[in-house]
């Protein structure tokens, strides 16, 4: 078994040229199926083994979406061996994927994410950057992994875009605010020279090495107890609050599948959702006796 996962995970990161979250997800989700497994052969497992192991996964209290994820993950791992020719049957394509509940995206009104990105304080270099790197997220739209991976040169700020290396690495240009491309100068010139290990990146820690995504997610937990936010925000509600606020002022969906850089527009619709102010405004407008 740990022979076909070693394959796997290689042809992922050669052929695939998947992202090492990728990479890491798929490698603890066989991880898992493997214990499950012990030492019954791959070559034996059928769709009841299969059943058996998404029944164990729901007794130990896996939400439905991880569930879904782990079972995706089996997906394409059985559908390499059987492609490979190390299984002679795909015994998952008699699996079906559970249904998800469908929950609106969490996000910030305007207010609030002013705010928010209002509250590192601006007289180190910790708060510029924290300020600046608050201002991106929120400008771009981009993940928190694209943000980490951000070098100086990927910056273009007579243009005012950025390019970003998203999911499956594939390269997107994405435009970036003026206010964004302002908190990054001044965090970069006052970050200077003399601790930096990590040139290239825009984004550093203490240690002067480029920031890691568990480093941000922890600096806006402590920005949100700052502003005592009772909603639970992470890196990826600046996301989701870019795409609400652009798809409120009239922006149309297949421009902001573009700057989210989403492969299928399906996966944009999640954000066709829209604030209270907007649907009272529209019924307002266009109700006879509203």
């Amino acid at each position: 078994m740990q022979r076909y996962i070693d394959k796997f995970i290689n042809y992922l990161k050669v052929e695939r040229n998947a992202s090492d979250h990728t990479i890491t997800n798929y490698t603890v989700d066989l991880k898992v199926f493997k214990a499950f497994l012990g030492e019954l052969d791959i070559e034996t497992v059928d769709h009841l083994a299969l059943r058996r192991f998404l029944a164990e996964l729901r007794t130990k209290n896996y939400a439905k979406r991880t569930v879904a994820r782990k079972l995706a993950s089996l997906r394409s791992f059985f559908r390499f061996l059987y492609r490979e020719g190390h299984i002679k049957k795909n015994p998952i394509t008699a699996i079906s994927t559970p249904k998800l509940d469908k929950k609106l995206p969490v996000f910030l009104d305007v207010g609030r994410v002013a705010k928010l990105l209002e509250c590192p304080a601006a007289g180190d270099v910790t708060g510029l950057r924290d300020r600046a790197l608050l201002e991106t997220l929120y400008s771009t739209g981009i993940r928190v992994s694209e943000l980490v991976g951000l070098d100086i040169n990927d910056v273009d700020f007579i243009s005012g875009v950025v390019k970003v290396f998203g999911k499956g690495r594939k390269e997107r240009i994405v435009p970036i605010g003026e206010p964004a491309l302002n908190a990054m100068r001044k965090y970069l010139d006052k970050r200077g020279e003399e601790k930096v290990k990590e040139k290239d990146a825009v984004f550093l820690g203490k240690s002067g090495k480029r920031l890691n995504d568990r480093v941000v997610r922890r600096m806006i937990d402590k920005y949100i107890h700052e502003c005592s936010f009772a909603e639970k925000i992470s890196p990826h509600s600046l996301r989701h609050s870019f795409a609400t606020h652009l798809l409120d002022r009239g922006a149309d969906l297949r421009s902001v599948q573009e700057l989210l850089g989403h492969m299928n527009l399906s996966t944009t619709q999640i954000y066709t959702h829209v604030t209270m102010d907007r649907l009272k405004t529209v019924y307002d407008k266009a109700h006879p006796r509203a």
